[in-house]
């Protein structure tokens, strides 16, 4: 795995950059790439290990899913690519056209679309995903925890990756190439950062219940139950979630799936 240095200082010239740099580099399956706020704070992101396949941590996190998973923010789609090929019932949701289509390339199951956008088999989902710094997504984390056990089974698992320290901030950001203010760059969108002890502060009163925190490869984790309901309601068909939302290969007009 590269260092953020390698990362900050490698070559790109030998690339033909677009106004996208997000879409640039998971077409180059690296970097440089960053969220930068309006004050010059640089965040690095782990473009390599996004689109490489699922590694050891990755596993382990996949090894605590239950039945149908939802992976929400899904990137390139190493994880869908993965639970896929464990047979797992998967989706994978991104706004990105670029990484839906990396990811149905790869052969996971993708839609282009927000969490905040109707999805498939909503309310039928066991477990979340919500990895690769993707709790920030919308930059208000009581709206997305509140959407995502809408999304969940009563009593469903949400899975979330955590900044290693104790964070809470918002601020707009902006997907970057390199360090050159110069470099391309892309619209500006809220955006959030919360570690553990955040995280929980907001889960709370939301009726969400801490099941575990770990931490393994120097990222940190912690899973999360949503709310049980009090009826007795047949358990979930996981084999029929998105039955009926299958997804098609991308064309070379629409590399997009079908709702």
């Amino acid at each position: 795995m590269s260092t953020a240095h390698e990362v900050m200082t490698r070559d790109t010239s030998e690339h033909n950059w677009s106004a996208d740099p997000y879409a640039d580099a998971l077409r180059a399956g690296r970097g440089p790439l960053f969220l930068r706020r309006s004050d010059g704070w640089l965040l690095p992101l782990d473009v390599e290990r996004w689109c490489g396949r699922a590694d050891a941590v990755d596993r382990q996190v996949l090894d605590r899913c239950e039945g149908a998973v939802l992976d929400v923010g899904c990137g390139p789609g190493r994880m869908v690519t993965e639970l896929a090929a464990r047979g797992r019932t998967t989706l994978g949701v991104d706004v990105s056209e670029a990484a839906v289509a990396h990811t149905l390339g790869l052969g996971g199951p993708a839609l282009r679309r927000s969490v905040f956008e109707p999805l498939p088999g909503e309310g039928r989902w066991n477990t979340a995903l919500l990895l690769d710094e993707n709790l920030g997504i919308g930059g208000d984390p009581r709206a997305l925890l509140h959407r995502l056990a809408q999304l969940l089974v009563p009593g469903g698992l949400l899975i979330v990756e955590t900044v290693p320290a104790d964070v809470d901030e918002r601020a707009d950001v902006r997907i970057v190439r390199g360090t050159d203010t110069r470099g391309a760059t892309g619209p500006a969108f809220p955006w959030a950062r919360l570690g553990t002890p955040a995280l929980l502060r907001y889960a709370r009163p939301l009726g969400w219940r801490a099941v575990d925190q770990w931490s393994a490869g120097g990222r940190c984790f912690a899973s999360l139950r949503s709310r049980s309901a009090n009826s007795r309601a047949a358990p979930p068909n996981s084999a029929a979630v998105i039955s009926s939302h299958r997804v098609r290969k991308p064309s070379a007009d629409s590399p997009v799936a079908d709702s």
